[in-house]
């Protein structure tokens, strides 16, 4: 225990530089099912893709996988008619559905923050999920 908590300091002090937000686009087109399928890697302060394009009315699968480390990382995200928090644990997927009901775009983000450190999502993690007609 003593030493995964010496570990997180290491990494958060080695770390307390906001990074920045460099734009990574996904335009998501449905499957054969009709869902468009989406896969996110989530890594050390950032989200691969961060800027995902879907179409309103369609179903969506977000497919979130964390890279393996040992701080913990989440994502969120509030639409009309959706609400996402989920943890992320390295290595296992985490599947999130839904149908978006409004065009817009609308910020996804990772809400951890460790004591007087920057918060993930000012260190970069974050993103835009576009919603077009």
């Amino acid at each position: 225990m003593i030493v995964k908590v010496l570990a997180l300091l290491l990494a958060l002090s080695l770390s307390v530089i906001p990074g920045e937000w460099k734009e990574k686009r996904y335009v998501a087109r449905p499957d054969e099912d009709g869902v468009q399928r989406v896969r996110i890697k989530a890594g050390s302060y950032y989200y691969d893709p961060n800027y995902i394009v879907v179409k309103m009315g369609v179903p969506v699968e977000l497919i979130l996988i964390r890279e393996s480390a040992v701080i913990p990382h989440n994502i969120v995200l509030e639409m009309p008619g959706v609400s996402v928090r989920e943890e992320l644990d390295p290595e296992e997927e985490v599947r999130v559905r839904f149908t978006p009901k409004e065009v817009g775009k609308f910020e996804f983000y990772c809400d951890k923050k460790f004591l007087f450190f920057p918060s993930h999502r000012e260190k970069g993690m974050w993103g835009i999920l576009e919603v077009t007609p």
